[in-house]
């Protein structure tokens, strides 16, 4: 089975460095692409949108379904909505999306409109920015790697909304890893109808796996996110 691991903002693929033996000691074939933008602090961003990484998702999947098979999706965090939109672009050819906490992002919301841009580029803020819950278990050492390696999101991806349309997304089976929330407090998002939350409750097959860890579990917790991976693969 060919699994796309989509990394998070500011993250090439490399970031997945450390989830990825654990995938191929258990069979499945890893890509890890840095999308458009991504590959260097020099690379032109003033372009890229959020649907600009969701075509380059799908025409790779594309080029692993030419015998009719199909994928399974990784996304961690804003790379949720990049494999969401690959999922509703191309439903039948994903056989699983998984979230690396992150979700499903609705049609008409962007990742994160909030984050401060210089130009066409978001830096990666300053770690006061973020949350005790975000910055747990994440070692100063690997802070300190984090920004050395940081490159900017481009700020299209960041703000652009989501665009959704086709509802056998739907019929596509999700994993939640969880890592900065738990299984009771997504069916409680769900229930009281959270905008964040809106497309998990027409998904008709929904796994939630918990890791309790920081934002950046395949840093943290790399062999439990290689685990709760394979074992959503089956």
């Amino acid at each position: 089975m060919d699994v796309i691991l989509i990394a998070g903002f500011w993250l090439t693929g490399e970031s997945w460095s450390e989830v990825a033996p654990g995938l191929r000691s258990a069979g499945l074939t890893v890509h890890t692409p840095t999308l458009e933008g991504m590959s260097s602090v020099d690379d032109d961003r003033s372009g890229v949108t959020l649907a600009t990484h969701i075509a380059e998702v799908v025409a790779l999947v594309d080029e692993l379904t030419t015998d009719g098979g199909q994928v399974v999706l990784v996304g961690h965090s804003g790379g949720g909505a990049v494999i969401h939109g690959a999922v509703d672009a191309r439903p039948g050819k994903v056989a699983r999306a998984i979230y690396v906490d992150s979700w499903p992002t609705a049609h008409g919301m962007a990742i994160n409109e909030a984050l401060e841009a210089e130009g066409s580029d978001v830096p990666l803020p300053d770690w006061s920015s973020f949350g005790d819950t975000d910055l747990f278990d994440l070692t100063d050492e690997q802070r300190e790697w984090f920004r050395s390696v940081a490159v900017p999101q481009p700020v299209g991806v960041a703000r652009s909304p989501q665009q959704l349309s086709d509802t056998a997304r739907f019929d596509v089976p999700i994993t939640l890893i969880a890592t900065t929330f738990t299984k009771e407090e997504v069916s409680e998002y769900v229930g009281s109808g959270h905008p964040m939350f809106a497309e998990i409750g027409s998904i008709r097959s929904v796994d939630v796996v918990e890791i309790p860890t920081g934002h950046w579990p395949q840093f943290t917790r790399p062999a439990e996110v290689a685990g709760a991976i394979v074992g959503a693969v089956g």
